[in-house]
């Protein structure tokens, strides 16, 4: 404390807190001393924390009111709830979360109608295929089954490819984000079961409709 002839080495500790961020949620702890306001003829300003019952915003009149009794020169600024600092704190963040997810809804929409007209192509590719095995007795459900097996393939194969690369890009959003972990388990289960359903709703009406083929009509397909 202090410098120069004004060090002050007498200071009494008459107690500790807990650890605490000071400026934002995303910092670590770090270490704070607190001294009484009268004892700190360098402090500018003060803040005040105040809980209540009521409702928060219909404090702000009083609390102006009350201060002004006390000393009409000090100013009251920055009267803000703890729900709307945090929210201010962590608005980067939220927007960098909400971008995320309107592109990776996006993304999930472009695989979708990819893989919608991949599938639909190799079901017309293989019309002639798909009749001679119901002429020889196949049946709806396993023609099916035959091009469900394959899109599964491919959803396994893109989520072998993906899931690497998602994680070693997740390194980096831990750092840039408020507590998101790169490993959560929670995270890659539910990306996996949404891209595995959207790959089956895009592949669902081709796969009937080859389940449908008329054998005659299939094999006269050109």
């Amino acid at each position: 404390m202090g410098g120069g002839n004004d060090i002050k080495l007498d200071m009494e500790i008459v107690g500790l807190v807990a650890d605490s961020s000071y400026e934002s949620l995303r910092e670590e702890p770090g270490r704070f001393y607190y001294i009484p306001y009268a004892q700190d003829p360098a402090s500018r300003s003060m803040t005040y924390f105040l809980r209540t019952s009521q409702v928060p915003e219909s404090l702000a009149s009083a609390v102006r009111g009350t201060v002004a009794q006390l000393d009409a020169t000090v100013p009251v600024l920055d009267l803000k709830t703890m729900e709307t600092k945090i929210d201010e704190s962590i608005y980067t963040d939220r927007l960098i979360a909400a971008l995320a997810t309107a592109f990776g809804v996006l993304a999930t929409l472009l695989a979708a109608i990819g893989l919608y007209g991949v599938i639909a192509f190799m079901v017309a590719r293989r019309t002639t295929e798909i009749g001679i095995r119901v002429a020889v007795g196949a049946r709806k459900g396993d023609v099916l089954r035959l091009v469900l097996q394959e899109v599964g393939l491919l959803v396994v194969a893109g989520l072998a490819v993906g899931i690497p690369l998602a994680w070693l890009g997740s390194r980096y959003i831990e750092s840039q984000l408020y507590e998101v972990r790169a490993g959560d388990l929670l995270v890659y289960g539910t990306a996996c079961a949404a891209l595995a359903v959207t790959a089956l709703l895009a592949a669902w009406n081709p796969a009937a409709r080859a389940a449908r083929i008329d054998p005659l009509r299939a094999l006269r397909y050109e």
